[in-house]
């Protein structure tokens, strides 16, 4: 993640792998690195009545055609779009677009003889696999428990961090845990591809999750994944959300209601399995960051978790407590900030795993009083922060979470006391002022997508910056009235296109997913395991403008700021997997999976492209 780096490069080849959903491995098609070089495509395919797009890069060619998988019947002939020029890379694009070819099959894009495809699909619940697949790259990153092969198949690995020897750090110590004090913190998931547990960074993947299932219920709570268990009465979203939320309840010190930041090594393991990692563990400081976020999301998972009382008798009541605590205590130490080299400079053993430190603790404090105030009702929550302290509506990110108080008091509008209410229009007009951002101008951008308008777009963890953006449209198109409502959809789906190959590098980024997927991400069970194939399910952070400085990994090619990725596991800083990077990915496929009944193109260009098909 955002402060890791390499321990050992370890090059292996991999190879494309096919697992049967029965096992709750995803369904995939058989790998190919033969992918044409100058063609990006959704490399899973399309929904029927969507617009469909694929990319060329070339200035000469002129027409195109899509055909059956054997290439012996033309089903539709279109002609290439202008050239647009990558304002990035200077290349020339032309984009193919075929939306008009609505019939459910299998079909292959063929520019010429020699330029073609692999096949793709068109169908309905095309992305499904994908939204149980991602999800399902959370039970491989489960610590503390074994994965055996009926859950997790050729992946399947010994239990690894049982945490139930950790030790208090001396930063962390306190009159009731002082230093060396041993505390049970087992559960919880890696936070990405090292072992360690970071508060602030499960902030955010949590409470995306959380929203999902509140934004999303029917078909978030149909999601089957086949995990231990999935055959009690929690949709299995939940219970993957609660192995996380459970351990997050650990790291709060009971004396005070503080949360320690992260429970970590001192220093990254090397590229081992779980098992074999068996260095000292800590708990490190209390931090106002991560107290914050900590508060907001048992506060949200509180109401997430009432109706589900008789299955988990007082555990809602629990996190409200916790997040009652937190908020208190945060109050009282504003100016906890996590500093690590300060405290390496105070503090023995040194700490050099992921920092994730804030300087800034003002947008924690507007999340965590903002679902407080949600979940409680008590406006003096409301009243304790400035909800707009400027113009701008940043995109969510670990470090930045405003934007997510926004989102939960349009969700929840219809049961807000009137102070709330009262800002409502504001809240609203912020959210569709972001996603107009991310919207306007996709139609003049190269590949046709909303992520890549800005070189600002490309950095560490860019594929999350996509979903992310695919997030902020589709809260925009569910909860708001604007004129630009159905450009927030497609405009949200061309960024799913984006993360499933239709960039400017021809990789879909989803292990597993895809003809052309990473296979040697920076994820030390994927390293480690002897399997060939990388364990799948997890979104590799992507095209990053700065990873050759941050690396130093050899190999990179390009230096256009959206060409900036290699597929080798010593490039943590463009192709690293992470926790908060595959939760976006699970809601916006699976948010894109319940409204696509929505996404429809013109009814008359298809029924003339059917008529076509039957003429030839």
């Amino acid at each position: 993640m955002y402060s890791i780096v390499p321990d050992v490069f370890i090059s292996s080849f991999m190879t494309r792998f096919l697992s049967l959903l029965s096992l709750s491995l995803v369904s995939i098609t058989a790998h190919s690195q033969s992918q044409p070089s100058i063609i990006r495509l959704n490399q899973l395919g399309y929904y029927p009545n969507a617009v469909k797009q694929i990319a060329v890069l070339t200035d000469s060619a002129e027409t195109f055609k899509i055909t059956t998988p054997d290439r012996k019947r033309v089903i539709f002939t279109g002609k290439l779009k202008d050239v647009r020029k990558d304002s990035l890379s200077g290349k020339s694009v032309r984009l193919a677009d075929f939306s008009s070819v609505a019939q459910p099959g299998k079909y292959v894009f063929v520019l010429d003889k020699e330029t073609y495809t692999e096949p793709f699909a068109i169908k309905t619940n095309v992305y499904r696999p994908l939204a149980t697949g991602s999800l399902k790259g959370f039970y491989y990153q489960r610590a503390s428990t074994p994965l055996p092969a009926e859950f997790a198949g050729e992946w399947a690995r010994a239990a690894g961090h049982p945490d139930t020897q950790v030790q208090v750090h001396p930063s962390a110590a306190s009159d009731g845990r002082p230093k060396g004090t041993i505390i049970s913190s087992p559960g919880g998931w890696y936070d990405a591809g090292d072992y360690n547990k970071y508060i602030v960074n499960s902030g955010i993947t949590v409470g995306t999750l959380l929203s999902l299932l509140e934004d999303f219920p029917t078909i978030a709570k149909a999601l089957k994944t086949n995990i231990p268990e999935s055959d009690n009465a929690l949709p299995d979203l939940l219970d993957e959300t609660l192995w996380n939320l459970r351990w997050m309840l650990t790291m709060q010190d009971p004396s005070d209601g503080g949360v320690y930041h992260k429970l970590t090594n001192a220093k990254f393991d090397g590229m081992v399995m779980p098992d074999k990692a068996t260095a000292t563990r800590y708990v490190v400081q209390k931090s106002v960051t991560a107290t914050l976020d900590f508060t907001a999301v048992m506060a949200q998972a509180s109401r997430v978790l009432k109706p589900y009382e008789r299955q988990l008798p007082g555990l809602a009541d629990s996190c409200l407590q916790a997040a009652q605590r937190a908020w208190q205590w945060a109050g009282a130490n504003p100016k906890a900030l996590y500093d690590q080299d300060a405290l390496n400079r105070r503090y023995k053993p040194d700490i050099v795993t992921g920092a994730y430190g804030d300087k800034d603790a003002s947008d924690e404090q507007i999340w965590a009083a903002t679902e407080l105030y949600i979940t409680t009702k008590d406006d003096t929550y409301y009243k304790a922060i400035k909800l707009f302290p400027d113009e701008k509506t940043p995109l969510p990110s670990w470090a930045q979470v405003r934007t997510l108080a926004y989102y939960a008091l349009v969700r929840n509008a219809a049961s807000l006391t009137p102070i709330g209410k009262r800002d409502l229009p504001q809240v609203k007009r912020y959210i569709m002022e972001l996603a107009d951002r991310f919207s306007t101008g996709i139609d003049q951008q190269a590949y046709g997508t909303a992520m890549g308008q800005r070189a600002s777009d490309f950095i560490w963890g860019s594929s999350a910056e996509a979903a992310n953006q695919g997030i902020a449209l589709l809260v925009a198109y569910k909860y708001t009235s604007g004129p630009n409502k159905k450009q927030y959809l497609r405009s949200a789906l061309s960024n799913l296109d984006y993360l499933l190959g239709r960039n400017a590098v021809g990789y879909s980024f989803v292990t597993g997913f895809g003809t052309q997927t990473p296979l040697h991400p920076h994820h030390r069970p994927s390293v480690a395991d002897g399997v060939e194939a990388p364990v799948p399910g997890l979104l590799s952070g992507g095209t990053n403008a700065q990873a050759t400085q941050q690396d130093k990994c050899a190999g990179y090619t390009s230096t256009a700021p959206d060409e900036v990725y290699l597929d080798a596991d010593c490039s943590y800083a463009s192709n690293e997997i992470a926790i908060n990077w595959n939760a976006p990915l699970v809601y916006l496929t699976t948010a894109l999976e319940a409204l696509q009944a929505d996404q429809t193109t013109n009814s008359r260009t298809t029924k003339t492209t059917k008529s076509r098909s039957r003429r030839r």
